[in-house]
């Protein structure tokens, strides 16, 4: 039997995770068609044996609240699963042209440069409410990586020439490279700056 390869495409058996945190919660089985049906649904760290790069095409589907509505309702978000696994791949093919590496790859370390290590909370003592940082769980730090890229994806390609792919593909190329033009870099060293002085 032949070497599974994601997508048919790309081999994901070099790939590491250098984080020690996150080794447990990016899974790199390789999948044909990442796709298992909401099989670990309501179980709980379940998500975490799925294929990362199938979380990232359930993202998409509902890229998420900002304040207290979803950021997005229309346009590529039909809950269409196979528009939004074309997009990925598309996506991935971009980042390969770009950069001349495995978008597998680059995605993993993308996630890994963005995701926060802090958040903060409000705790309220005696009527007044202050800030606190508090480390980020682990499995939450894919989470909130997945869903601010995302989103800064869809801001960047509504109302603009830019498709939804290289906006996407763009989004992680930028993390990859640890650069501020990605909306999860630039939320996470946000966060991490209010943290600091929040202690």
């Amino acid at each position: 039997m032949g070497q599974i390869l994601a997508f048919e495409r790309w081999d994901t058996k070099g790939i590491t995770v250098e984080d020690p945190g996150l080794q447990r919660y990016i899974s790199l089985e390789p999948r044909l068609v990442p796709k298992t049906g909401a099989r670990y649904h309501g179980n709980r760290f379940h998500k975490s044996k799925v294929f990362i790069i199938e979380r990232l095409i359930n993202k998409l589907l509902v890229p998420g609240h900002k304040g207290k509505s979803h950021v997005r309702s229309s346009g590529n978000i039909t809950g269409k699963a196979h528009t939004a696994y074309n997009l990925v791949y598309d996506a991935l093919v971009v980042i390969e042209q770009k950069t001349k590496k495995n978008p597998i790859a680059v995605f993993v370390k993308a996630l890994e440069n963005a995701a926060p290590r802090e958040e903060i909370i409000t705790i309220e003592y005696g009527g007044a409410r202050y800030p606190k940082a508090v480390e980020c769980a682990p499995q939450r730090r894919i989470d909130v990586v997945l869903r601010l890229m995302i989103q800064g994806a869809f801001q960047k390609s509504i109302n603009s020439k830019l498709t939804m792919v290289n906006a996407l593909a763009d989004e992680i190329i930028n993390a990859y490279g640890l650069n501020q033009q990605s909306n999860a870099i630039s939320k996470k060293l946000d966060v991490e700056r209010q943290a600091d002085s929040s202690r």
